[in-house]
């Protein structure tokens, strides 16, 4: 079982393209589901904690692996 409902990747994708797909695919869930993403890009670390700052959204968790970073972000 996962710990998320949705998972979006968004590799190979730069700022401000990641932020953006999972807005989009955010505004689609229900409060308290959790968005999985994947990104490649540096810039999506304090994007995706600035975009949870502005939303009300929670990130979950940020982690870095093999060059990818992955974030739970969980609708508020």
């Amino acid at each position: 079982m996962s710990d998320f409902d949705k998972e979006i990747d968004t590799s190979g994708l730069n700022c401000p393209l990641p932020i953006i797909k999972a807005k989009k695919e955010i505004n689609t869930m229900e409060t308290g589901q959790v968005l999985h993403i994947i990104s490649t890009d540096p810039g999506a670390v304090k994007d995706f904690e600035s975009f949870a700052n502005q939303t009300g959204n929670v990130l979950v968790s940020s982690e870095e692996k093999d060059s990818k970073f992955y974030f739970l972000l969980k609708k508020n």
